[in-house]
């Protein structure tokens, strides 16, 4: 058994996490971590068969320019806050300790239920893959653990090699989907090209809320850029730049990408379409891609969608990570976790961990005999989805609390450090309820499963608060 002071003899330990990331290189790890590809394949034919139809971008664009004006607050205070802890370090700053820690507890039941709902989808994908090509047909968790062990590995190393792996899949798998909208638009659609998608009659077709949800579950994992300041060239100057590019490329890349899918189809079919998808008699990304731009093309998405997943679980891998050094240099994880690795400067005892944590819970779900769509995938997205927009609106009031402590802003600086924070809480506000509002069709789970699974990440806000004051050990920012 390996205890915390068998580790501190065995790893050396140095400082501090360090890297010459830039702008690019963060936005292809939190763009990954989006899982572009999976997005557009999943959440949109949820989006379209589920909300309103044709008029399911309008949802994605208002996810986009919400998340927008909670970033104009979140940059504006980056200067302020120097822990890589991104929600976690925030909401330290403006509510206080206790309640930042319990936010940091959320942060790491969030992510980690995402990643472990990814591993899932990723699981059942690749043995779908497999059985089409004539393949044995495999348990799920066996293609999920293979994954898992390349993601430990990429995650011991310096974070730069899983820049370059997250960055190359990423380039692919847009590359891709790009390749099938301009298909689309080239060739005028089912039905000539149309703007229907954007009229009041396609918008407020369905229940509108239910796109806005699904869109907000494609972002999670946008102000992962602030947890890596610490490795970033120049964090003033990049983590601004990564965070509004970030949520532009998203929020463009989606809104379009879903809009062609409906032009693909024709607004008056989408509905079917994408309902025909939720029921698996078809595939609505996959049948779109081949009717427009050939087999070749769809295969190779097929293939690009496996690597997409992979990239997400390792995006959300380092980003807990992460979370659990600061937590641990904050004296509220074992103290191990918070050892950097003296030659890939990583939180490398925190990377086993989280990779340890992850196989023990996937086996877990392997033994229940879980579906990995149903049982996994869609009930670890509903717990992270509540927990990541809990956390957003608490960083907004924290934000808010923060700057008021201080002189009063000059009127030029009002819109970043008192309007954006207040308009970010009411459009969180609204969003949290919409999330609770249709939290069943996020889970596809029962009424009563399903408010089990929506109270989880506020138990750990609760877990971490009250365990907050135990704090007595927290390591310097320059101790060696």
């Amino acid at each position: 058994m390996v205890t915390d002071s068998n580790i501190a003899q065995q790893v050396p330990r140095t400082a501090n996490l360090s890297g010459r990331l830039g702008v690019g290189s963060i936005v292809f790890m939190v763009i990954a971590a989006a899982a572009p590809l999976t997005v557009i394949g999943g959440n949109v034919p949820l989006a379209i068969g589920e909300g309103n139809g044709a008029g399911a971008p309008m949802g994605f664009i208002i996810a986009a320019v919400v998340l927008l004006v909670f970033s104009v607050g979140f940059v504006t205070m980056a200067p302020h806050v120097k822990e890589a802890g991104a929600f976690y370090a925030y909401i330290s700053a403006g509510l206080g300790n206790r309640l930042g820690k319990g936010a940091a507890f959320t942060a790491l039941v969030s992510y980690t239920a995402i990643q472990l709902g990814v591993y899932g989808y990723l699981g059942w994908a690749v043995n779908d893959a497999v059985r089409r090509i004539g393949g044995p047909e495999l348990p799920w968790w066996g293609y999920a653990l293979l994954a898992l062990l390349v993601v430990a590995f990429l995650g011991y190393r310096h974070i730069e090699l899983s820049a370059k792996v997250l960055g190359v899949a990423l380039i692919l798998e847009i590359a891709v989907v790009v390749v099938m909208d301009a298909a689309i638009f080239l060739h005028g659609g089912a039905a000539g090209i149309s703007a229907e998608s954007f009229t009041p009659e396609a918008v407020f077709s369905g229940p509108l809320g239910v796109a806005v949800l699904f869109a907000l579950t494609g972002f999670i994992g946008f102000e992962a850029t602030a947890v890596f300041r610490d490795e970033a060239r120049n964090p003033a100057r990049t983590i601004p730049r990564a965070t509004y590019l970030a949520v532009l490329i998203i929020g463009v890349f989606y809104a379009l990408s879903c809009w062609a899918i409906i032009e693909g189809v024709s607004p008056s079919q989408a509905v079917a379409v994408a309902q025909q998808t939720l029921n698996g008699e078809a595939n609505m990304l996959l049948d779109t891609a081949e009717t427009y731009t050939g087999v070749v093309v769809r295969d190779v998405m097929n293939v690009l969608l496996l690597s997409s997943l992979f990239a997400c679980v390792l995006s959300f891998h380092n980003v807990i990570a992460r979370y659990q050094f600061v937590l641990s240099r904050k004296g509220q994880l074992p103290g191990a976790l918070g050892k950097s690795h003296p030659v890939h400067h990583s939180p490398a005892i925190s990377s086993i961990v989280q990779s340890g944590t992850a196989l023990l819970i996937l086996a877990i779900f392997a033994v229940l005999g879980l579906d990995p769509l149903v049982g996994v995938f869609s009930a670890m997205a509903g717990v992270s989805t509540v927990g990541m927009v809990l956390l957003m609106l608490l960083t907004s009031v924290a934000i808010l609390v923060f700057f008021n402590r201080r002189s009063t802003p000059r009127l030029a600086a009002r819109w970043k450090t008192t309007v954006a924070p207040v308009l970010a809480v009411l459009g969180l506000a609204v969003s949290l309820w919409l999330v609770i509002q249709n939290f069943t069709l996020v889970t596809a789970a029962s009424v009563g499963v399903s408010v089990i699974l929506g109270i989880i990440p506020v138990l750990a806000l609760a877990v971490g608060w009250i365990i907050g004051h135990r704090g007595k050990r927290e390591v310097p920012e320059n101790s060696a």
